[in-house]
């Protein structure tokens, strides 16, 4: 599962700009344009990162931190606030309010980069690292390449995203609503049969003779990668 950055921003040519070179270095990408449709998209899902504009139609972005960070469930989300304002008692109130990081434009997208980068490295280590490794099976994301024991297993695009999912939270139970937005994306209209058929293929995948099924199924749930498997 490739990390993931929410771009709040209402200058259509930089969102774009920044939406390139972010899906470039592999993460998923989500641009929002106005604070208030970005608080309420942060109610349905939390990404990894938040690119914020400090000006935005709306909810500003210095009001949308001071509330994100009330909340639970985003008082811990890596903000990267973006602003015009380059005095030092503007920094110094972004990010007294909550902002992790503050970056004045213009600014090096080189730069950005680095800090997107560090900021995750920093608060979600196993969504950066190149290999993941649970139980006896092992994803190298570099490449593209999953091993189980000595056997490399082959598996199609859609199962290799469904794994590396599961992977990246061994014992977390997903639902199959949670499992279509990880793996195919909230654009995409896709019934939820369909992950039952796809982890399906996976598991054809992943298991030979006697080895274990990793996938646990719970019933009404969804479904996670067993947890006592992950401690073989």
């Amino acid at each position: 599962m490739h990390p993931r950055v929410m771009v709040v921003e209402d200058e259509n040519a930089l969102s774009e700009l920044l939406k390139y070179n972010l899906e470039a270095e592999g993460y998923e990408v989500e641009v929002v344009d106005r604070g208030d449709d970005a608080e309420l998209r942060l109610r349905e899902q939390v990404p990894d990162l938040l690119l914020l504009d400090w000006m935005l139609p709306g909810l500003s972005g210095i009001e949308l931190c001071r509330r994100l960070r009330l909340r639970e469930e985003t008082e811990a989300l890596p903000v990267i606030m973006l602003t015009a304002r380059s005095e030092e008692s503007e920094r110094i109130r972004g990010l007294s309010t909550g902002a992790d990081d503050f970056v004045v434009k213009p600014f090096s997208v080189p730069e950005l980069m680095a800090r997107v980068k560090a900021m995750l490295r920093r608060a979600n280590p196993e969504k950066i690292s190149t290999l993941l490794k649970v139980g006896d099976i092992e994803m190298d994301r570099e490449t593209r390449r999953v091993h189980r024991n000595d056997r490399e297993v082959k598996l199609g695009p859609t199962e290799y995203k469904l794994l590396e999912f599961l992977l990246s939270a061994p014992g977390r139970v997903f639902s199959r609503a949670q499992l279509l937005d990880g793996v195919w994306g909230h654009d995409n209209y896709v019934d939820e049969r369909t992950v039952d058929v796809h982890v399906g293929r996976l598991r054809r995948g992943i298991c030979r003779g006697k080895e274990v099924d990793p996938i646990r199924t719970v019933r009404g749930a969804g479904y996670a990668l067993d947890d006592k498997f992950s401690k073989q």
